[in-house]
């Protein structure tokens, strides 16, 4: 499951990204129309800019901007630095590998061979969704 972190990151890149080239847009502007409490808006956008997705000039005329283009930001990038991995079990990571607690060997656990299978559809997913690309309503499910 995404962290709450993970979602309002994404979300706020979003807005970025649907303002690209008009600018800088204030943190008040995102934090109300994404619903994103201001304070950790702050903190997450911060962070953005320590990875480089994210740019930001103070003062009055200043505010956020994504830093590359929206195609060039994967939806698999962001949950990778916010989440550290888009393995659902800490044996299933690529690049945060840890054994399991409590756990069989790996060769011998059917559940980590699925959880492999499972991160690599999922890589292949949202490393392949940019900021860019719409997401026809029709393919999600409620």
């Amino acid at each position: 499951m995404l962290s709450q972190r993970t979602r309002y990151t994404i979300r706020a890149l979003l807005h970025l990204a649907d303002r690209h080239g008009e600018g800088p847009v204030q943190l008040a502007e995102i934090a109300q129309a994404q619903n994103i409490p201001p304070k950790f808006l702050t903190v997450m956008l911060s962070q953005m800019i320590r990875e480089g997705l994210v740019a930001s000039r103070r003062g009055r005329e200043g505010g956020y901007w994504l830093a590359k283009p929206p195609q060039e930001i994967s939806y698999g990038a962001i949950v990778r630095l916010t989440r550290g991995s888009l393995g659902l079990l800490p044996c299933a990571s690529r690049f945060a590998h840890q054994t399991c607690d409590h756990c069989i060997s790996e060769e011998k656990c059917r559940l980590h061979r699925v959880m492999l299978m499972v991160r690599d559809e999922t890589a292949r997913i949202l490393d392949g969704l940019s900021l860019a690309d719409p997401v026809p309503a029709e393919t999600l499910a409620p």
